[in-house]
This record gives C-alpha cells, sequence and structure tokens, in this order.
C-alpha cells in the first residue's frame, strides 16, 4: 500500500475546493474529491487527478459525515489531512433582515457549522493517527468584517474561525488546525452573477493588489498551512490586503 498522504476535500468539484484538490494533488497527496449533488463533475475532477477518489456526501447529515470518512480511510488506508471547503449561502440584503428567515439560518449553519464540525470529529480519530494531522477550515473575510453576502453567510463564518481556535486548543499536538478566509474569489458561482461585477470592480480599484482572488490564490494558502507544522489555530486572511480598505 503507498505510504504518500491522503487529503479529504469537502466541496471539491469546482471552485476553491477543485483548486485545493489540485494543488494538494501536484504536491504527491492522494486525494478524495466530495460534493453534495454535483456527482458528474466530482467524478471528472477525481478522475483528472494522478490518484482521486470520489465520494458524494452532504456533510450537513452526520450519517454522510460518518460514511464520507469511512470509505476515504477504507479505499486509501490513511487521512492525513481535512480540508473543509463545503459551504452554502443565499444572497440576502444586509438591510432586508426579514428576509433571512429562521429556516434560512438553520440551512447555512447546518452545512456552514454543523457540517464542518461533523466531518472533523469524524476524521478525528485517523487524523490523530498518523500523528501529525491537519485541518484547514475554508472560512471567509466576512467572518471578521461586516460584509459578505448574508449576515446569516457571515455569522456562520464567524463561527468557522472560532471553532478554529477551540479545536486548535483541544487537537493537538497530534493534530493542528488553521483557517484560510477568502476575500472576492471568482468562481463558477460568483461568474456572471449580478452582484459579483460592482464588487469586483471596487476591489479591483481599492484593495493594494488590485485584482480579485482566483481559487488557486485560496489553494495556494491551504497549502501553506498544511505543510507549515509549527502552526496552529491561525485564521489566514487571502483577500488582496482587502480588509485595510
Amino acid at each position: 500500500m503507498s505510504t504518500s498522504r491522503v487529503a479529504l476535500v469537502t466541496g471539491s468539484s469546482s471552485g476553491i475546493g477543485e483548486a485545493v484538490a489540485r494543488r494538494l494533488a501536484a504536491e504527491g497527496f492522494r486525494v478524495v474529491v466530495n460534493s453534495a449533488r454535483s456527482v458528474e463533475a466530482g467524478e471528472k475532477v477525481a478522475a483528472s487527478l494522478p490518484d482521486g477518489h470520489y465520494v458524494q456526501a452532504d456533510i450537513a447529515r452526520e450519517e454522510d459525515c460518518l460514511r464520507l470518512v469511512d470509505d476515504a480511510v477504507a479505499h486509501f488506508g490513511r487521512l492525513d489531512v481535512l480540508v473543509n471547503n463545503a459551504g452554502i449561502t443565499r444572497p440576502i440584503p444586509h438591510a432586508d433582515l426579514a428576509a433571512a428567515t429562521g429556516a434560512v439560518w438553520r440551512e447555512i449553519l447546518d452545512v456552514n457549522v454543523v457540517g464542518t464540525w461533523q466531518t472533523t470529529v469524524a476524521a478525528m480519530p485517523a487524523l490523530r493517527a498518523g500523528g501529525a494531522g491537519a485541518v484547514v477550515n475554508v472560512s471567509s473575510l466576512a467572518g471578521s468584517r461586516p460584509a459578505g453576502s448574508s449576515i446569516p453567510y457571515a455569522v456562520s463564518k464567524a463561527a468557522i474561525e472560532h471553532l478554529t481556535r477551540l479545536l486548535a486548543a483541544t487537537v493537538g499536538p497530534q493534530v493542528r488546525v488553521n483557517a484560510v478566509a477568502p476575500g472576492l474569489v471568482e468562481t463558477p458561482w460568483t461568474r456572471g452573477k449580478d452582484f459579483f461585477a460592482p464588487i469586483a470592480e471596487q476591489v479591483s480599484n481599492l484593495a493594494p493588489l488590485r485584482r480579485v482572488g482566483q481559487p488557486e490564490d485560496v489553494a495556494d494558502a491551504v497549502w501553506a498551512l498544511v505543510n507549515s507544522t509549527y502552526t496552529t489555530g491561525q485564521v489566514l486572511l487571502v483577500d488582496g490586503g482587502s480588509h485595510l480598505r
């Protein structure tokens, strides 16, 4: 059996997750690709990797999280890195308080926060077994600034950042836990949407690096945290300096 490291990247059929999966594969990882619904796209990404494996699972369902991790370990024999990228949002203007209903809150929190928690808990025995496991959560600039596609989404990302710190303080030294917090990133979800163009123009005009992010920018940051063996409990902003404005 191969001794090369194994990474599980949730929500990796496109966008940031796909870029992370490809970067880790390029660094020699065997990668488990995952999505809740985009099965064909996920299978295509996995098939394009040197040693990829696809598992359909909805992280909002605890039984799916357990099955996802069990499948990854059964297929590759180990798990070294978990990247909690899967997430959802519902674009709602912040001033439209009534539109952010309880149902919207529950839907977003169930995936972004509870789903991240459930997947991490399911993966922890395997991550601990190797003695040098790593978790990287994908947050957002909206987790620390009054921004984002909706208030429930921003709150969910703030929760992810504190969860990152709490876990890091709890699961060391066997496992490190960090997070990346992207600013505006051009992905299949944002590209062509009505809200994207004006925000992209604003970021390109004001941010010190004068452009919006690409999925590969976030993948670079994820790899840096995976590879930084004396770093834990950190949230790395990946926003071209937008937070400075």
